[in-house]
Order: structure tokens, then C-alpha cells, then sequence
């Protein structure tokens, strides 16, 4: 091979050295497409089995990556150097905004929760509950990890691969890399488990409420697998990954990914800037959020393209399947124009529209009992 790229010469050790680079980067770009097909496979088997099964799947993955990231920022913390956070922000302040665009992606997911409502015993306490552990938990993690591979790795951070490795490898030693790869596995199936759960939750919802077709229903229930839905995302992820494929790496997935969860973030902010009561503190934070995603909005772009165009389906369907029966749909009083109840009319508390809108019932739910 090398002699046909460079006729008349003989390959050197540098040109057979950067052969050898390439093909090592083929093969571990193949493992990790494999391994993410096994992944899709594993976490729809899992929600397959039932929430009850998922869910106490999800709780110690939690807890097993909670003390893998705790023991990898306190073994490395020790070797921190206050040098290393110079040059403050190296490529200028300008380049934090798209960088805060890709980041969006792994700060993203507190939403999916909220598909899961119904199958909680007592929602009005335990979501709430959940959702303040949570956020108390991943904050702490993240800042600590953030820091530590910022004193501790400086500007190498940024040219890494994988700097929770070298944080390990820095505060355990280097045969404690081994264990980011089971790391990576861990993080990536908690991701996966907690969206295709929520996700297939969503779209049986949906369908219950006419708002996909009535298809999608099966499994709506309390306590009910919706497995036609599961199948929709089991499929539609293998597609996702297929084109990342096809395109050679997953950024421009990734982008994707966040203009559809900026796009969420900005209606759900200013849903709660009009329903939350005026004065309250909730509302100001929901002024505060709103004002950042707006930003975001801005620095993520053509990437909103894609999300607009998906909503803007929504809504045609909305119309489309409801104005053939001479009602209104779902989304019905939520849009300017439509004939339906007002957004916020008779309705008592933000936390009413809020039950309202995720579908909580009454009783036990999967994860209560």
C-alpha cells in the first residue's frame, strides 16, 4: 500500500509508523460503532423488560459511575497546580460560545424525567425530590471533575482523547486507565437507558393523546411497556448511527442534538416566565434561564434548522388530524390563533399545567412501589 501511494521511493519508518496510526484509528472507530450497536440492542432489552427492571438498572449504574468520578477526582486532586489555569481562556473569550453550543450536549437530559411522571407513585413529592438530589449530585461531580482535569491537566486537557484516563492515570497510576474504558461503557448505557426510556415513554403518550398515530398508544398505561414506541427509537437510533457512519464522526450529530434541546429549553423557559406567578422567585430564575437559552440560540445556529422543521411537522399534523374531526388537538390553545382553551386559563398553579402536561395519574406507579 504504502509502495503504490509513493511510487520510486521506498516507505520510511515515519511513513510506515503514520500507516500503522491510521489503521489503528480505522479499527478503534470500528469498535466503537460495534459497540455502540451492541449498546442500542442491550438498552432495548432492558426497557423491554419493564421500568421496574430499567429503572433499578439506572440506580446502580448511577451509583457505580458516581464513585468511579468521585475516586477519579480525589486521587488526582493532589497533583493540582494553580499555574495551569494560565493563559486564562487561551483562544479568547469569543470562543466560548460555540464551545458552550457542543457542551449543551452533556449538560442536557434533566427533561427527560418528566415522560416518566406517570408511572411514580406520588409524583407531586418525588419528581421534585429526584430532581433536587440530582441536581445537587451531577453539579458536584461535574465542577469536580471540570476542575480537577483543569489544574491538574492544564492546557492537555483540550488535546486529550480522554482526560478522565489521564486523571486517573495522574492521581491511581497508569494501570488505572483500563478502567475509563468501562467508564466510558457505563456513562454512555446510563445516557442511553434514561432517554430510551423516556423517550419511548413520550412517544406512547403521544400517541394516546392523538398527537402521533394511535399506533403509538399500546403501552400508555400505568405501569405498561410501550413497546411499539420502543421499537420506533430502537430503530431510529440504529439510523442515527448509521449516518454518524456514514459521515465519519458524530459532531455534526451532536449539534443536531443540541439545537433540539435548545429549541426545547426556549419554549419550556418561556412557557414558565407566562405561567409562573409574577414576583416569585421560580419566575425570576425562569427570566434568568431564558435569557441564557436565548443566547444559545444564537450561538448554535443553522443547527436549529432541523428541530424547527420537526416541530413544524408537529404542528401540521396537529392541524392536519384534528381539523379533519372539527376539534382541536394537543396542541390546541397552545398556539397563537387556535381555538382551544388559552394557555394558562383555569388553570390554579404552574404545578396544575405542569402535571397536566405529563400525563400524571393517580395510584402506584412503577417506580413508587
Amino acid at each position: 500500500m504504502l509502495l503504490l501511494r509513493h511510487p520510486g521511493r521506498r516507505p520510511g519508518r515515519r511513513d510506515v509508523r503514520r500507516c500503522l496510526r491510521r489503521r489503528r484509528v480505522r479499527r478503534g472507530y470500528r469498535t466503537t460503532l460495534v459497540t455502540a450497536g451492541v449498546l442500542i440492542a442491550a438498552v432495548t432489552a432492558a426497557n423491554a423488560a419493564g421500568l421496574r427492571v430499567s429503572g433499578r438498572l439506572q440506580l446502580g449504574l448511577a451509583a457505580v459511575l458516581a464513585a468511579l468520578l468521585l475516586a477519579a477526582t480525589l486521587t488526582a486532586l493532589p497533583h493540582a497546580r494553580l499555574a495551569n489555569l494560565h493563559p486564562f481562556a487561551p483562544h479568547g473569550w469569543l470562543a466560548i460560545a460555540p464551545a458552550a453550543a457542543v457542551l449543551v450536549w452533556g449538560f442536557a437530559g434533566w427533561e427527560a424525567v418528566t415522560s416518566l411522571a406517570g408511572d411514580f407513585r406520588n409524583p407531586r413529592r418525588d419528581v421534585p425530590r429526584a430532581t433536587a438530589v440530582a441536581l445537587v449530585v451531577v453539579a458536584l461531580l461535574y465542577l469536580g471533575v471540570a476542575g480537577a482535569s483543569a489544574l491538574v491537566l492544564g492546557s492537555a486537557a483540550g488535546d486529550s482523547g480522554a482526560p478522565l484516563a489521564d486523571l486517573l492515570a495522574v492521581g491511581a497510576g497508569g494501570p488505572a486507565r483500563a478502567l475509563t474504558s468501562l467508564v466510558a461503557v457505563l456513562l454512555t448505557f446510563g445516557a442511553m437507558n434514561a432517554y430510551f426510556a423516556g423517550g419511548a415513554r413520550l412517544g406512547a403518550a403521544l400517541g394516546r393523546d392523538a398527537a402521533l398515530p394511535a399506533w403509538f398508544a399500546q403501552g400508555a398505561t400505568t405501569g405498561a411497556v410501550p413497546r411499539r414506541s420502543l421499537g420506533v427509537v430502537c430503530g431510529l437510533s440504529f439510523v442515527a448511527l448509521a449516518a454518524v457512519a456514514a459521515t465519519g464522526g458524530p459532531h455534526a450529530s451532536v449539534l443536531l442534538t443540541t439545537g433540539s434541546f435548545v429549541l426545547v429549553y426556549l419554549v419550556g423557559t418561556a412557557a414558565a416566565v407566562r405561567l409562573l406567578p409574577r414576583a416569585s422567585w421560580p419566575r425570576r430564575a425562569a427570566v434568568v434561564a431564558l435569557v441564557a437559552v436565548e443566547l444559545l440560540v444564537g450561538v448554535t445556529g443553522l443547527y436549529l434548522a432541523a428541530a424547527l422543521l420537526v416541530a413544524l411537522a408537529a404542528v401540521g399534523y396537529d392541524r392536519y388530524r384534528h381539523g379533519r374531526r372539527g376539534g382541536t388537538g394537543p396542541l390546541g390553545g397552545l398556539l397563537p390563533g387556535d381555538p382551544g382553551r388559552p394557555v394558562g386559563g383555569a388553570r390554579e398553579s404552574g404545578a396544575e399545567f405542569g402535571e397536566e402536561l405529563q400525563g400524571v395519574a393517580p395510584g402506584g406507579g412503577a417506580l413508587g412501589r
